[in-house]
Parts: C-alpha cells; sequence; structure tokens
C-alpha cells in the first residue's frame, strides 16, 4: 500500500474490491440468513459508495493513514431526493452532524460521509460547498444543507492533529461514487482504524428478506474502531481468550471497552422514520454479538434509512407514502444484526497490518489462527 518516503498515495476506491482479499465467508466464518449477490450494501438499488484512502510518509517523521468515505442514499440524486430516515446512539462519546434535523424532519438529504474525529469540520464544509457550487436553491433562493458526517478516532496510526483531509478529497469521494462491490479494511474513512486491538476499518454485508410475498434488502457498512481483545467473539468464538499476540492497548487506563464504531443501515423496504429508529437500534446487538458492551470511552453511533417511497417530500400536495406495519418488522430487525455482525468481520478479515504514527503498530487478525479456532469450536463452514 505504501513505501516509507513516498509522496501521497491516494486511492479513490469507488466500487471494486481486490478478488485476492478473502472476507470472512471465504475463511469459513459462518453467518446467519441470506447475503445478496454482493454482500454490500449496494445490494440496496441505487445506492452508490466512493472512498479516497490517503497514506503517506511525511519528511517530518509524521504519518499519514486516514481518508474519507461516501455513501449515497440516491447516487447523484441525493441531494434532491431525500430518504426517510432515523438514528440512534448506543454510547454518544463521538460525533454525528445533522442528526437533529433527522429528529424532526424525519428525513435524511444528502450523503453519509465518513472520516477521522478531526475532520469532521473539513468534510461537512465540503459537502455543503459542493452543493452550493452545483447550483439549484431552493424556492426561496437558498441553499441550505445540513450534512451528515459522522467520525472514529484513528490517531493512534495517523498524524490526526495533521489535519490531511481535504476539500478535494471529499469531492473526489463524492464524484467516483459507484454501485458494485465496496471495498473494505484500510481503506476511505476506515484507513487508519483499529478494532478490538487489530487493524480494521470498513466493512460491509447485506441480507436478503421475504415480508408477505414481497423481497427486500438490508445492507450495512461499518466503519469500526473499537474494543479491546478480550471480549472479542466471532461467530460465537471466543477468539479475544486465544488470539493474545499483538496486542494494542497495553496502558491499564485503556482496558475497558475503548474507540467507536459508525454503523449504516440501508434497506429498500418501505419503512416509516420512528420505523428506521427502531432499526438503528438493532445494529447494536449485532455489536454485541461481537463482544463489545459500548463502554464509556466508545463512541457507537447508529444511522438506518430507507430507500423507498422515491419522492416523500413533495411541497403544496398531499403525499402518500408506503410502509410496513410494526408487526412485520421482525425479519428487517434480524436482517439488521445479521449484517451488522458480518459488516465487521469483514473489515477485520479484510483489514492488512499497518504500521503509523509515532512508530504504533496494528496487525490484522490472523486468518489461519482464525479459522483453527473455527475448527477447535465446530463452528467452521466450508467456503462454497
Amino acid at each position: 500500500m505504501y513505501r516509507p518516503g513516498c509522496g501521497v498515495v491516494l486511492y479513490a476506491f469507488c466500487a471494486l474490491s481486490s478478488a485476492a482479499e478473502p472476507r470472512a465467508r471465504d475463511l469459513g466464518v459462518p453467518f446467519e440468513g441470506v447475503p445478496g449477490p454482493l454482500n454490500a450494501i449496494t445490494d440496496v438499488a441505487g445506492i452508490t459508495v466512493g472512498q479516497v484512502t490517503l497514506i503517506e510518509d511525511l519528511a517530518d517523521g509524521h504519518k499519514v493513514r486516514t481518508g474519507v468515505t461516501a455513501i449515497l442514499p440516491r447516487g447523484k440524486d441525493s441531494a434532491g431526493k431525500p430518504v426517510f430516515a432515523g438514528w440512534f446512539a448506543l454510547n454518544g462519546n463521538g460525533e454525528m452532524t445533522g442528526t437533529t434535523w433527522i429528529d424532526e424532519s424525519g428525513q435524511l438529504e444528502g450523503p453519509v460521509m465518513l472520516t477521522n474525529t478531526h475532520s469532521v469540520g473539513v468534510v461537512r464544509d465540503a459537502v455543503i460547498a459542493g452543493r452550493v457550487h452545483a447550483g439549484g436553491a431552493d424556492a426561496s433562493g437558498y441553499w441550505w444543507s445540513l450534512p451528515v458526517v459522522a467520525e472514529t478516532w484513528d490517531g493512534r496510526l495517523n498524524d490526526i492533529n495533521g489535519f490531511h483531509v481535504k476539500p478535494e478529497h471529499v469531492a473526489t469521494a463524492l464524484a467516483n461514487a459507484s454501485g458494485g462491490a465496496v471495498a473494505e479494511g484500510n481503506v476511505g474513512g476506515g484507513t487508519g482504524m483499529i478494532c478490538h486491538e487489530f487493524k480494521c476499518g470498513i466493512g460491509t454485508a447485506s441480507r436478503r428478506i421475504e415480508i408477505h410475498e414481497n423481497s427486500y434488502r438490508v445492507g450495512v457498512l461499518v466503519q469500526a474502531n473499537y474494543g479491546v481483545r478480550d471480549p472479542l467473539r466471532i461467530a460465537g468464538v471466543p477468539v479475544g481468550q486465544y488470539l493474545r499476540d499483538d496486542r494494542v492497548y497495553t496502558d491499564a487506563r485503556l482496558s475497558g471497552d475503548t474507540g467507536s464504531i459508525i454503523i449504516v443501515v440501508a434497506t429498500d423496504a418501505p419503512l416509516l422514520p420512528h420505523q428506521l429508529r427502531r432499526v438503528a437500534k438493532r445494529a447494536g446487538m449485532g455489536l454485541a454479538r461481537m463482544g463489545s458492551y459500548a463502554g464509556n470511552g466508545s463512541g457507537d453511533i447508529f444511522l438506518a434509512f430507507s430507500t423507498a417511497n422515491a419522492d416523500p417530500n413533495k411541497d403544496g400536495t398531499i403525499g402518500t407514502v408506503s410502509y410496513i406495519g410494526n408487526d412485520d418488522l421482525d425479519s428487517l430487525f434480524e436482517a439488521t444484526v445479521q449484517a451488522t455482525e458480518e459488516a465487521i468481520v469483514n473489515a477485520m478479515v479484510a483489514a492488512r497490518d499497518m504500521r503509523g504514527e509515532a512508530g504504533h503498530y496494528a496487525r490484522a487478525i490472523p486468518h489461519k489462527e482464525l479459522v483453527r479456532l473455527l475448527k477447535r469450536f465446530g463452528r467452521y463452514s466450508r467456503p462454497r
């Protein structure tokens, strides 16, 4: 990915991931539920993802290991066609801008952006600037935008106070966003992230469900940067109790659950904003399956949106929307839990070893040892 002493290595990962990088299922990790064809958030029609990865070893010794990820609910039409949305903070030691307007309006307008903690401001401003540059003010003649930008802290591996994410990186991620497979691991906003003291980052997964003979899809994308080693579980196996080497945190003050995770849940099932908040809450149960208990120092913030109801915001008319009844939401809840769990494991499996700021090092989870543990505990599923 990088060479010491080289200039900026910038990758605009729009869709395709490397076929050489295995995902969790390729290692035999068993999961419940039926995935979509890509097993990614882009299985929900219309969603596009763009990513810019920044890796550089600076002359002054600082290390750049960061980036930005953009999720566009309706692709290029995202700014002009809102989606119903809801959000939930399991533990609020983190940031997701624009959420008060989601609470008030029940709508998400524009993209969802993921980056590092100290780049939230520049990413937010760049999204607004891009919208102004594109034109199309509202009927009153004003440009108005409250972008959704979420963060996790990559300061262990990245020179986070160097403010290396720039407006042009945001513009690239937005402009090049596309459907298809989504790159995972050390990419985009997840470039410098660590979870359960293994190298981590961006991960995604999806599920297909049926409700009254109607087929729907649920997709999840995570930026995972949470947790310590001991409680880690993968497919029910207490992995953290056995893979003890190369731990990141040795300071006793950091012995509790630490870090953050952003989870974005998307579906094409027709849901109302209060129902989407209910869906967002279930992402926390997928996180719990991994062994997280959302400790005091963790920022665990979840967003859910629906691409159904293509034009829910008609001015001057009485709008009509469709929605699934509350009694029929269980399969959506279950799919959210399943896809969240798999997305996190995919982020861990796709990640690669990384050395960063101040010589700090994060090892990726060792694939062979993980497979060995799955077999030992009777949880290995032969890849198809």
